[in-house]
């Protein structure tokens, strides 16, 4: 299976081999389980605005900007898009009762894998479209000694959220890579897609309660169906990267 995916990488972007020095970690649904509370404020914020955003669709927008996901829901349910207000209204809302839930989780599997990683020699990256201030305090306390700031990809350093490759693009320029240099690893649909434009071997983790074709359907080069299930077949996939196919 491993073997098949990466011939098919390499022949889809016209490399010889994957010479793998870093992967690039997606944090939200991948580091952290907290892709449910945000599937939860946006869903009960919209409504409280008179829209409506299932919990489901919300991971559908997983990646995108507040106000890129506010007007697809406005285009769709009144056909045209919010004022600026109304974003800054609406976002506002969701940001307060997100933060209002307890802090999410460390991902099940998520520390194991990376520690392999880092074992290996191999660079672990972050690559978010989180602002968060203190992101990297939480990474750390999370993932001591894992990450590197220099290495973080964040909202602070790109212009277009993801499908926009530029966040992956970001984080290649960020270590001097490549893009059959590195690994993504993704749970959003978005995200995939991103990660597959930056021409990058592009993993999804399913952490949520979309179906594997949504994953697959964007271009995604193999799926895992858990972190603990990346974590458990990761040297096998290691050992495969490592033969010149």
């Amino acid at each position: 299976m491993y073997k098949e995916a990466i011939n098919n990488y390499l022949k889809k972007n016209g490399y010889n081999n994957i010479h793998l020095k870093a992967v690039l970690f997606d944090m939200d649904g991948v580091l952290f389980n907290s892709m449910p509370n945000h599937a939860e404020a946006w869903h009960r914020t919209m409504a409280q605005f008179g829209f409506t955003l299932s919990r489901e669709e919300a991971y559908m927008y997983e990646g995108r900007t507040g106000a890129s996901t506010i007007n697809i829901v406005s285009q769709r349910e009144r056909g045209y898009d919010a004022t600026e207000e109304e974003i800054h209204r609406i976002y506002q809302a969701k940001s307060e009762l997100f933060n209002q839930y307890p802090q999410s989780e460390r991902m099940p599997g998520a520390f194991e894998v990376l520690t392999k990683i880092k074992e290996a020699g191999i660079t672990p990256m972050v690559v978010t479209g989180s602002g968060q201030t203190s992101l990297l305090d939480r990474l750390n306390q999370n993932f001591p000694g894992i990450f590197k700031r220099e290495l973080m990809v964040t909202a602070f350093d790109v212009k277009f959220g993801k499908p926009n490759p530029e966040p992956y693009l970001m984080a290649l320029k960020k270590g001097g890579l490549q893009p059959n240099e590195a690994l993504v690893v993704e749970n959003a649909p978005l995200g995939v897609e991103a990660g597959v434009a930056a021409g990058i071997f592009t993993i999804a983790v399913n952490t949520g309660p979309l179906p594997d074709n949504t994953l697959l359907d964007k271009g995604a080069d193999l799926l895992f169906h858990s972190m603990p299930d990346f974590d458990i077949h990761w040297k096998e996939l290691e050992q495969e990267l490592q033969i010149k196919q």
